[in-house]
């Protein structure tokens, strides 16, 4: 029994509290509370939406720029492999083709 007493007291006191804290907050206005409630949940989510995008954008600029990087490495790396180990000419006609001309 005294269990129950116990918690009924604890829980009297903070509905008390409770109440005595919105009174300060919001006087006789108790309309107003729940509209703030309102807002502030409204202007959570914006906060929340706003972070989110934020994150698609930044994940986005940043496998964009590590694309690019990609595709300069694999362009220097062709170039490097062309200086090394270059193609043999094959030139139509032969080398000395150009002393023969007819004029």
């Amino acid at each position: 029994m005294a269990r129950d007493y116990d918690s009924q007291l604890l829980e009297s006191v903070a509905v008390r509290r409770r109440r005595m804290r919105d009174a300060l907050l919001f006087g006789a206005q108790r309309g107003r509370r729940t509209v703030d409630e309102r807002f502030g949940k409204m202007f959570a989510g914006i906060a929340i939406a706003a972070v989110l995008c934020a994150g698609c954008v930044g994940w986005s600029f940043l496998q964009s720029t590590l694309a690019k990087q990609k595709a300069e490495q694999e362009k220097q790396q062709q170039q490097q492999e062309q200086l090394y180990n270059p193609a043999p000419s094959t030139t139509p006609g032969g080398a000395g083709d150009k002393g023969t001309e007819k004029r």
